[in-house]
C-alpha cells in the first residue's frame, strides 16, 4: 500500500502502541515525545527520514491498558477528529489479559462482544472516512512471563482468529504479528522478544516496525 503524499497516519491500540508516549498538550504530529518509544515511533522515524518531502503527519494515540471498549469510548477525539488517511489498529491482548487470563472475565471483553464492538467501530469509521486505508494488526503473545503463568490460551488465539476474519472483510492490509513473533522465537528465546509474553523488548519493537513497513509499504 502506497502512503500518499500529505497523508495523516494514525496508530491506535493499547500499551504496545502507547509505548510510553507523552501526553503534553498539544499532541502534535511527528513529535518524538508524543510518538512514544515503540514500533509506531520507529515506523514514523523511517517514513519521515526516508521521505522528508512527503509531508506526512503521523500520530500515536495508543492507550496503555485499553480493551476494545475503552478504545471505542475515546474514538471520536482520538481517531475521527484527526481524520486519518491511514489508520493502523492493534488491539485485543488486554481483553484477554484483564479478563479470562486473570480469572476475572468481567474485567475483560468476551469474544462475542469483542467481535461486535470492533466490527461496529470499523464500519462507523469507514462511513465517516470513506477514503480511509485501514491496517489491522494481529494481537500476539510469546511463550514467556505472564503468558506462561496465566491462562491466555485459548482465548487470545480465538481473539486473533476474530481479528483475522475482520481484517479479511474490512481491512486493506493485515499485519500478522503472531506469525512474525513465532518465527523470531524459533531463532532466539521468547524472552528476548517480549519478556512478559506481551510487551515487546526494544528488539521486538524494532522487528514489529520493520514488519509493519514490509506489510504496508511493500
Amino acid at each position: 500500500m502506497m502512503i500518499q503524499k500529505g497523508s495523516t497516519v494514525l496508530f491506535q491500540g493499547d500499551s504496545i502502541t502507547d509505548a510510553g508516549r507523552g501526553r503534553a498538550e498539544p499532541l502534535l504530529a511527528n513529535d518524538s515525545d508524543a510518538l512514544g518509544g515503540g514500533y509506531a515511533a520507529m515506523v514514523a522515524e523511517t517514513l519521515l527520514a526516508e521521505g522528508p518531502d512527503r509531508e506526512l503527519q503521523i500520530y500515536n494515540r495508543g492507550v496503555s491498558g485499553d480493551r476494545v471498549t475503552f478504545m471505542r469510548d475515546r474514538w471520536q477525539a482520538d481517531c475521527l477528529d484527526l481524520r486519518p488517511d491511514l489508520l493502523s489498529i492493534l488491539i485485543g491482548v488486554n481483553d484477554t489479559w484483564h479478563g479470562v487470563a486473570s480469572g476475572t472475565p468481567a474485567n475483560g471483553v468476551g469474544l462475542e462482544a469483542f467481535d461486535r464492538v470492533l466490527r461496529d467501530l470499523i464500519v462507523t469509521t469507514r462511513r465517516a472516512l470513506p477514503d480511509l486505508k485501514l491496517v489491522i494488526c494481529e494481537p500476539f503473545t510469546t511463550e514467556a512471563g505472564a503468558v506462561l503463568s496465566m491462562n491466555f490460551h485459548p482465548d487470545i488465539d480465538d481473539r486473533r482468529d476474530i481479528v483475522r476474519e475482520i481484517a479479511r472483510e474490512h481491512a486493506d492490509v493485515l499485519v500478522p504479528f503472531q506469525e512474525m513473533f513465532d518465527e523470531l522465537c524459533a531463532q532466539a528465546p521468547a524472552e528476548h522478544w517480549a519478556g512478559d509474553g506481551v510487551h515487546p523488548s526494544p528488539a521486538g519493537h524494532r522487528k514489529m516496525a520493520e514488519f509493519w513497513l514490509k506489510c504496508v509499504c511493500g
